[in-house]
C-alpha cells in the first residue's frame, strides 16, 4: 500500500483506500496545467477518430493472383502420374485366435467372409472408392471395376 506524502504531512486530511487525497488542501497544480491535459485527451481521440475514418489498409486485389497467360487450356493425366496413392483391394474378412495365426503354414486356407465371384472392396488412402471383381489375365491376378462408389453411400 502507497503511503501519501500530504497525508503524512497534513494530519486533518484524510485518504481514501487507493491513497488519493479528499480533503478539499491545494493539490499544487493549477487549473491551466488540467486545461492543458484536456486539450491534449482531446486533440489524441480526433486523430484517433480520423485514423478509423481513413483507413491505410490497401484493399485484396484478386487480379494479382491470376500468372501470366492463365491456365492452360489442356491438362493432361501426365499431372498425376507420379502421385503417390495407398490402393488396397480387400477380397473377405475374417476372425482369428492368436493361437490360429500362430499355426498357418504354407498352403494354409482362410475362410473369408465372402464368396468366390463376390465383388471386392478398393480402397484408396484408406477409403472405400470402388468395388471391382478378380480376373486372371496371362497368369496375373487383376481386378476390373465394377462399381463406383459415392461418398454418400461410404460406410
Amino acid at each position: 500500500m502507497a503511503i501519501d506524502p500530504q497525508a503524512a504531512t497534513n494530519p486533518d486530511s484524510t485518504s481514501t483506500s487507493a491513497g488519493q487525497d479528499t480533503s478539499s488542501a491545494p493539490t499544487g497544480r493549477s487549473a491551466a496545467d488540467a486545461e492543458a491535459v484536456l486539450q491534449q485527451a482531446e486533440s489524441a481521440l480526433k486523430d484517433v477518430e480520423q485514423s478509423l475514418r481513413t483507413p491505410k489498409v490497401a484493399r485484396f486485389n484478386l487480379e494479382e493472383l491470376v500468372g501470366e497467360g492463365g491456365p492452360p487450356e489442356k491438362v493432361s493425366m501426365d499431372l498425376l502420374r507420379d502421385v503417390t496413392l495407398d490402393l488396397k483391394i480387400e477380397l473377405g474378412r475374417t476372425r482369428m485366435n492368436l493361437d490360429e495365426i500362430l499355426q498357418l503354414r504354407r498352403g494354409s486356407v482362410v475362410t473369408l467372409d465372402k464368396l468366390a465371384g463376390d465383388p471386392v472392396d478398393i480402397f484408396v488412402n484408406g477409403r472405400m472408392v470402388a468395388r471391382g471383381e478378380v480376373l486372371v489375365l496371362n497368369d496375373n491376378f487383376c481386378v476390373r471395376v465394377a462399381e463406383l462408389i459415392g461418398s454418400d453411400s461410404i460406410q
